[in-house]
């Protein structure tokens, strides 16, 4: 074995960025000695700003290129990567990063919006590798395998989670999707049969032909699709549905993900608020463009803008916007209590956390009288809108669902090589005008084609034949060792599944599937057979595509654990490697902010703990490590003393935080290793330990909960000062000196 062989452990942003400074510590000192080297790499929002501009930064301030170096480790058989969660940056939250880094002496740019000179052209292009789930794709080269652990889901039994909401007798909730002109009504795909490359041209009604994008790597048997959403057909279903929402007095709400689809979706949630404001903008157009108002940036950013204007013409506004807020239908709230609704940043309310929670509160969103009432959600594009639709028609018909008993919903997601829809930032365009925008091979030859209006919103998404092989491969290996019944989640019905299914029956005929249940159904079938499995208790696996990944992975442990943050997802790379990540960021802002405010972090890091027991047993079996074998068994069976004396977050100040929970899986943790008789040397290093700790429990909780209660300064929100956060995450000194002596 290597020695001291490495676990890049990232760090990232929010709340699971704090929690490192509380957790990591103690990961450190439990595998010194082991040959486990634990290395951290910053992959942060403001780490990848300052990765990607060094140019007039001092050599104190510049950082590697982490993400970069993490695509490369990826490639690699001795990867083992452990990711936390990290913000899949907006645009505001962009500019937001960026003026704190300005503010700390960074010599950065700002974003351009408009970009004028090929010098601010390519400071965006440069930020583009910035935005969004811009970290995915360059580490994700394998598939992905997420779902509960077992102690984990056996523990959500024994102590179902409280936050199911009954379904009233009637609910007005529903899924509001347009029914023509979305990307799913566009949609074609083909299967290339040579490698090349293409190219995206608009072609203008006079024949003129611009090229959008040129030289696109094409491999031989790679699915390649491309759709449009017509963006005045776009319009109108915004109207028509807030005037049905009125009408029917239910919330409005969008559901959308602007941050994985950081080139379309901020478009079409600008769309959403533009018509909802649409007074706003034809009485006072001229002057919010003056002040550069973008309504894809969101409400935040036209109240932040009207700022500068004269009092009175600032005034006319505010009272023109409460004019609408009062005529339209009731906004779904981000945070009823300051005012935030559901279109004030685009990345407030993402579809994959926001959607499943509407479902576990008994189909209701939050108002702007902090009660929960029913929504019309509205989803435009029926790619994955009608999914959602079937799942309330469920709960309509059958009711909440029971978490002591409901089964569990595994993943197998097609997500390698930039598979699907995060393969297409770069391939995502609006129309510059009207006519057609097609792709062309390297000979000129057209391969896919669409009309296109003015402003429509054209993409195009590639998916590889050797990840898709992998993935059939991985779904039928998951159904074989639990026996449980696996599901493609395949729409014949859309051009890029209808493909997609063609090559799942081409390649499970070379798997052994011999007393398997496999079988493949449309989402909407989907979703209909595997929740009439959960309701009767029976496991299920869903094998989907990479979008739908994200979706489900949500969906099922929001319903059946409270919260996704608990599951294990575990990627296998197809170069054999590993990457571990640990579950899902959606609530780390809020953590944040009460954090600040009261010192008190609730951020679970079950998730964490998971994933680390998975990336143990990686580097146990790839490095023949018996040392890493027994930390991922003693660590897994602490997780399950963690849970069954429920020592995750508290909610309330002045009570078990998250600095406290890792300090008890800490201590059960040596108590596992006290107790084990494989390994003497650190049985005998951790039986001093564990009788520390546990003397020590009622000092050290006293000690942590005692630093609550008043508000903490960590020097920045995107790039907090690592001296004060890690001050400020471990306020035990009784703690810090038992593990500074092991």
């Amino acid at each position: 074995m290597a020695e001291d062989a490495k676990i890049i452990y990232t760090e990232t942003d929010e709340a699971p960025a704090l929690a490192t400074h509380s957790l990591l510590p103690i990961l450190q000192v439990f595998t010194k000695g082991s040959g486990i080297e634990l290395e951290t790499w910053d992959i942060s929002l403001s780490g990848r700003i300052i990765a990607n501009f060094p140019d007039k930064l001092t050599e104190e301030q510049k950082i590697p290129d982490y993400l970069r170096m993490c695509g490369e480790l990826c490639l690699e058989l001795s990867a083992n990567l452990v990711k936390l969660p990290n913000i899949s940056a907006s645009i505001p939250q962009l500019k937001t990063a960026i003026a704190e880094l300005q503010d700390k002496g960074y010599d950065i740019p700002d974003y351009p919006d408009e970009p004028a000179t090929d010098e601010e052209r390519e400071v965006q292009v440069r930020y583009s590798r910035v935005l969004g789930s811009a970290v995915n794709p360059v580490i994700r080269e394998g598939n992905s395998d997420r779902r509960s652990a077992t102690a984990v889901k056996e523990h959500g039994k024994r102590n179902p989670h409280r936050m199911m909401q009954d379904w009233p007798d009637v609910s007005k909730t529903r899924v509001g999707h347009m029914n023509s002109g979305d990307f799913y009504g566009s949609e074609v795909a083909v299967t290339t049969t040579e490698a090349g490359t293409a190219a995206i041209e608009f072609v203008a009604g006079d024949g003129t032909v611009t090229v959008l994008k040129s030289g696109i790597p094409l491999q031989a048997g790679e699915i390649i699709d491309c759709a449009v959403m017509n963006v005045r057909m776009l319009r109108q279903f915004f109207a028509d549905e807030m005037d049905k929402a009125k009408a029917d007095d239910v919330l409005l709400s969008l559901h959308v993900k602007t941050t994985m689809m950081r080139v379309s979706d901020p478009i079409i949630f600008g769309h959403c608020v533009s018509v909802f404001f649409q007074d706003l903008f034809q009485k006072h157009g001229e002057v919010l463009a003056q002040l550069a108002v973008d309504p894809d940036n969101g409400v935040a950013e036209l109240l932040t803008k009207i700022q500068a204007l004269p009092e009175d013409k600032r005034a006319e506004i505010e009272a023109d916007i409460q004019v609408i807020y009062d005529n339209r239908p009731a906004l779904s709230m981000v945070n009823s209590s300051r005012g935030i609704t559901n279109l004030h940043v685009p990345s407030d309310t993402i579809i994959d956390a926001s959607m499943p929670v509407i479902i576990r509160d008994g189909g209701r969103s939050w108002g702007p009288d902090n009660e929960l009432h029913d929504t019309v959600a509205l989803i435009p594009d029926r790619s994955y809108a009608t999914l959602y639709q079937a799942s309330i028609d469920d709960c309509k018909e059958h009711g909440a669902y029971d978490p002591s008993t409901i089964g569990s919903v595994a993943n197998v997601g097609l997500m390698a090589q930039a598979a699907e829809e995060y393969g297409s930032h770069d391939k995502t365009f609006e129309a510059p005008g009207n006519g057609s925008i097609r792709v062309v091979d390297a000979s000129g030859k057209p391969l896919m084609e669409q009309i296109v209006e003015e402003g429509d919103i054209f993409r195009m998404c590639q998916t590889k034949d050797a990840p898709i092989q992998d993935w059939v491969r991985l779904g039928v290996a998951r159904a074989r060792i639990t026996g449980q019944a696996a599901i493609f989640w395949l729409d014949p019905n859309r051009a890029h599944d209808a493909e997609l299914i063609k090559k799942v029956n081409q390649y499970l005929p070379s798997h052994d599937t011999t007393g398997l249940d496999i079988s493949t159904m449309s989402p909407i079938d989907a979703v209909r057979a595997t929740m009439a499995r959960s309701r009767a208790g029976q496991d299920t696996i869903a094998v989907t595509g990479n979008v739908l990944r994200d979706y489900l992975t949500d969906l099922f442990p929001i319903l059946e654990l409270g919260t996704s943050a608990k599951m294990l997802s575990v990627v296998p790379l197809l170069n054999g490697g590993g990457l571990f990540e640990t579950g899902a960021g959606g609530s780390a802002p809020r953590h944040v902010q009460q954090f600040l405010e009261e010192g008190h972090l609730r951020w679970d890091s079950l998730g964490e703990f998971c994933a680390l027991v998975a990336s143990f047993e990686h580097f146990g079996e790839a490095l023949n490590s018996d040392k890493a074998r027994l930390l991922a068994e003693t660590l897994d069976q602490a997780i399950g003393e963690h849970l069954e004396y429920q020592r995750a977050p508290s909610r309330r100040v002045n009570e078990l935080d998250t600095r406290g929970s890792h300090f008890y899986l800490a201590l059960y943790w040596a108590q596992m290793l006290a107790n084990q008789n494989k390994d003497q040397e650190m049985q005998t290093r951790f039986t001093e330990v564990a009788r520390q700790l546990t003397d020590s429990e009622e000092k050290i909780v006293q000690e942590l909960n005692d630093s609550q209660g008043q508000p903490v300064d960590i020097g920045g929100y995107y790039r907090p000062d690592s001296d004060l956060a890690a001050k400020a995450m471990r306020p035990s000194a009784t703690l810090n000196a038992i593990l500074d002596a092991i």
